[in-house]
């Protein structure tokens, strides 16, 4: 299975080091591997998505741990849901590659090829660098560069997306993985950004076209250090709001804690 062409839509084909289309669109294929498939005319921004400070800070963070619980949950979600003969499973908004590469291992042993899509094209190249495993592009999630039903399974986590798309891509009988904050997810960490700090409302989200499998919540305490805290801040969109001496705050504590809560739904594509 490989892409299809954002422009057209027709079958991409790989042919020296670029993807191709029989109508003449040509994509190349960036030297870690990646291919980037945001047209500029599909673009809200000169250089959309994440910073390389903001994937640089998520790397840091994700690599000590706090989320590998999630990462975990996720994993076995996806794993009892694929079947034996899989094809394909893309993780949408998938940053620098830390959960994709999980996904990956999963997917192979089915015999699936694994793929990773964010608009950032910084977080794509990080991602592509670090893990071979799976394929990577620069790509609109509300404009899916896949074939109509294509997809076994899709991960969401925490990314938004066209849930028209969504019904597109996946198999019938396929399956996409959803996460979202749950009411208390870093309440400590907003309450050094808000002055009132407000819990995150409850998500009632619906998927036209899916039934909703199942729904659980996981939540835990962290241990941050400093700077630990401080990549945390840099990473989440409260960055954008946080005055410069919140993350310097954040940097001098020897021990800074604060709660996770998430909610785990899995969704099952219906005829």
């Amino acid at each position: 299975m490989s892409f299809i062409c954002p422009l057209c839509h027709a079958p991409l084909k790989v042919e020296a080091k670029s993807y191709c289309c029989p109508h003449g669109h040509q994509f190349d294929k960036a030297k870690e591997g990646y291919v980037n498939l945001l047209p500029v005319q599909h673009k809200r921004s000169k250089d959309p998505g994440d910073s390389a400070e903001m994937m640089l800070a998520r790397r840091a963070f994700l690599e000590a741990g706090h989320y590998d619980a999630l990462r975990q949950a996720v994993g076995e979600a996806l794993s009892k849901a694929l079947p034996e003969q899989a094809e394909a499973v893309l993780d949408i908004g998938c940053g620098e590659g830390y959960y994709t590469a999980w996904f990956a291992d999963i997917a192979a042993a089915r015999g699936a090829q694994a793929f990773g899509l964010d608009v950032s094209k910084t977080a794509i190249r990080f991602a592509a660098k670090r893990y071979p495993q799976a394929q990577f592009c620069v790509a609109s999630s509300h404009r899916l560069p896949f074939a109509d039903a294509s997809l076994d399974a899709v991960i969401r986590i925490y990314a938004p997306c066209n849930a028209g798309e969504l019904a597109r891509v996946v198999k019938t009988g396929g399956v996409v993985i959803t996460v979202a904050p749950g009411p208390r997810h870093l309440v400590q960490l907003k309450g050094l950004i808000y002055e009132n700090v407000l819990l995150h409302e409850t998500d009632n989200e619906t998927l036209p076209g899916f039934r909703r499998l199942q729904q659980s919540e996981l939540g835990y305490p962290m241990a941050l250090t400093g700077n630990e805290a401080a990549a945390l801040l840099q990473m989440t969109p409260f960055a954008w709001r946080a005055r410069p001496e919140v993350g310097e705050q954040l940097r001098r504590q020897d021990v800074f804690h604060c709660e996770t809560d998430f909610c785990l739904r899995v969704w099952v594509r219906e005829a």
